[in-house]
């Protein structure tokens, strides 16, 4: 077995704890909940907001309102899992400020029913929401399920008139085998319910969207980003995000990565992933063993005791084996008691399997450790999320994912190598929504209103402005093209990282974007991933746009994820620093500073000259085995196959860009690499039309 390298994190990020986070307003509400009820009025409101920002009391003011002033009839309450709907218990809200208090009575709380999560519908708690819709009371809690089942024996008309509140929205799916996405799309063309869904992942999702484009375009959003939540703490200093390679069993990899010293979530594989031994409650066993020397159960709390070899007792809280249904509830029992919320020595580690992720708030939690690649972005960024709280004392928090490095012996380097792509996706996401809010325009716009430029605002120069407010960039770029349409324009304003994220997912340009050029033979050329991949992305994802507001969409996200990139090279974040941690920090602005000192003219064209995924590889080069690196490089090699239609296509028509601009053809023996590539695109595109004639 070769031990892991020393951890180094692909993503680091250092708050200024400036407390704004925290901070509350006459009507006891923080930033996110103010800004969420100033919309209070809409029909269907959108929130996107990170863990711990305060969703659930923000639908509380909401819903308050809506039940008060509004005339709707009654609120319920929609959430995936009995254990989150603990957090709209009842809330003294007039306590801090507000008009009224938020009460739920016992019996419309169904998540505090006995029995597991429904995977079916159970009789009894569909026949309570249909007493709940004839009574008076005027807020109900339940599951997804239980909601699904309600709304199939019940009918959508039985739902007028109330307020419809989706928490983890991300769980809905436009596509046509999610019920619950058929259905809440049948409630907004009946038109006569209310909507608020809120979701701790503000992209909305991996394959299919949550909504379609024009579901969604009815939904007034509020959006409050990761940077503000995080740089607006009292307590958490800093957050670092590592995908972390290893060889042989993990279980013993496992040791370089545990510290015992911090609290920590270990979320071991799942039993039908490559990394399981497929003896889940054995893997907890050995884990624990390692920790220390097992010395019973607490008969209070159903945790594990384990004695260190310092002399500390270790708590550990099995979620793991559910062999034992009452030790099992008592163990969750436990961690959601209230009464301990604020303890921090209640207990050290968690030990979980498919639970502990959205919904669970344990604030004290430093360290969220995943072994295996999780099945979607969304479910990696929720478990980040539950080391994200702020509390005092924690000043630093982490996320680590353990993989099996891909091995030749194993018969699994192609499942092997997905997970380390989709690894480099993950942390490639979260830079990107830990990274401030950019706002582009043409140069010489003209200035933004609250932005302050390096020696003032400069028509003729590269202008980049920040607002200290809201801890967003502006930059003036050449070339850039103005989106025209109202869906352009919201897709440029709210949905860039939805646009980012669907091309860091898409195989060929990670691939090509990491390996090309780098232990094989051959050059990535960047316009192939900015211009070709990114410009498909965009056409697939949003056809109803012109060409030109397609051009805009993809200019804008290419925009923002190449000057992050770029903004953390030049401040030295592409680099491991003391102790092996990366300075990306806020010299993140010192970053943007220097690409207006260092870039006389920032145009679209030297954007999209950027390789999107070359700081991603010297992070790589860094965390993974030398050997193991170039087996994945040659693996991927092999791959390569000719250009298909849609990508000739493409080429073919920045070729007649090209020939535009310069009054020639692209030359298939250019030096230019891009000029050559444009010329391959126009022949192969030239050979498909050849074979349709013939065919």
């Amino acid at each position: 077995m070769t031990e892991p390298k020393k951890p180094i994190p692909a993503v680091s990020f250092t708050t200024a704890r400036t407390g704004a986070s925290a901070k509350a307003n006459e009507l006891g509400m923080r930033v996110m909940q103010a800004r969420a009820y100033a919309k209070r009025g809409e029909q269907y409101l959108l929130i996107k907001s990170p863990p711990a920002s305060g969703k659930s009391r923000a639908l509380m003011f909401i819903a308050l309102d809506k039940l008060h002033k509004q005339g709707i009839k009654q609120a319920l309450i929609v959430v995936p899992e009995k254990s989150i709907g603990g957090s709209f218990a009842d809330e003294p809200l007039s306590k801090y400020g507000f008009w009224a208090d938020w009460t739920v009575k016992p019996q419309w709380n169904l998540c505090n029913a006995p029995g597991p999560d429904e995977e079916r519908a159970d009789p009894s708690k569909v026949r309570a929401v249909g007493h709940f819709l004839d009574g008076d009371d005027k807020v109900l809690v339940c599951t997804h399920a239980t909601f699904r089942f309600a709304v199939e024996q019940l009918g959508i008309e039985a739902f007028d008139g109330r307020l419809i509140a989706v928490d983890e929205f991300h769980h809905v799916s436009a596509s046509e085998d999610s019920i619950l996405g058929n259905q809440l799309r049948a409630f907004i063309q009946r038109d006569k319910t209310h909507i608020v869904a809120m979701t701790g992942s503000y992209f909305r999702g991996d394959a299919a969207p949550v909504l379609t484009p024009e579901d969604e375009a009815r939904f007034e959003t509020v959006t409050y980003t990761y940077f503000e939540q995080l740089n607006g703490y009292e307590y958490l200093k800093s957050l670092n995000i590592g995908y972390f390679f290893y060889s042989g069993r993990y279980l013993e990899a496992i040791e370089a990565v545990l510290d015992p010293a911090k609290k920590t979530i270990v979320h071991i594989p799942s039993v039908n992933s490559r990394e399981s031994t497929k003896d889940k409650v054995k893997e907890v066993e050995e884990i624990i063993d390692y920790l220390g020397e097992w010395k019973g159960v607490d008969p209070e709390t159903g945790f594990h005791l384990v004695a260190l070899p310092d002399g500390r007792i270790l708590k550990i809280a099995d979620l793991v084996d559910d062999t034992d249904a009452l030790r099992r509830g008592k163990v969750l029992a436990s961690l959601k008691d209230p009464s301990q919320r604020n303890n921090r020595d209640h207990v050290d580690i968690i030990i979980a399997l498919g639970m502990a992720k959205e919904g669970f708030d344990w604030i004290w939690c430093e360290h969220a450790l995943t072994v295996g690649y999780r099945s979607s972005l969304t479910e990696i960024i929720q478990i980040i999320g539950r080391a994200t709280r702020d509390a005092p004392g924690k000043e630093t928090s982490s996320f680590t994912n353990l993989i099996a490095e891909p091995h030749a012996s194993e018969g699994m380097v192609a499942d092997a190598i997905n997970d380390t792509l989709k690894a480099i996706a993950a942390s490639l996401l979260m830079e990107q929504v830990l990274a401030p809010k950019f706002n582009f325009t043409p140069k010489n716009n003209g200035p933004m209103e609250g932005y302050e430029y390096e020696g003032g605002y400069q028509p003729g120069r590269t202008n980049v402005g920040f607002s200290e407010e809201t801890g967003q960039f502006h930059f003036e770029i050449k070339g850039l093209v103005t989106p025209k349409s109202p869906e352009a324009s919201r897709i440029c304003k709210e949905d860039l990282n939805e646009v980012i994220t669907a091309f860091i997912q898409d195989k060929p340009a990670l691939e090509k974007g990491l390996f090309d050029g780098k232990q094989v033979d051959g050059d990535t050329i960047a316009q192939d991933l900015t211009l070709v991949r990114m410009g498909k992305i965009v056409r697939d994802r949003y056809p109803e746009l012109t060409d030109e507001d397609q051009e805009a969409v993809r200019q804008h996200a290419i925009a923002a994820l190449n000057l992050t990139q770029r903004a953390k090279q030049l401040a030295g974040g592409g680099d491991a620093g003391s102790g092996g941690e990366i300075k990306a920090n806020l010299a993140l602005l010192e970053g943007v500073r220097k690409i207006a000192m260092d870039v006389r003219d920032l145009d679209i064209d030297m954007i999209d000259s950027i390789n999107p995924f070359e700081a991603a590889y010297s992070i790589l080069a860094k965390a993974m085995n030398e050997s193991t690196l170039k087996q994945v490089a040659s693996a991927i090699a092999k791959k390569k196959v000719n250009i298909p239609y849609d990508e000739a296509r493409a080429l073919a028509l920045k070729a007649r860009d090209f020939k535009i601009q310069r009054g020639r053809l692209p030359d298939i023996n250019a030096q230019d690499p891009w000029e050559k590539r444009l010329a391959e695109g126009v022949a192969a595109l030239a050979r498909f039309r050849a074979q349709a004639s013939n065919g």
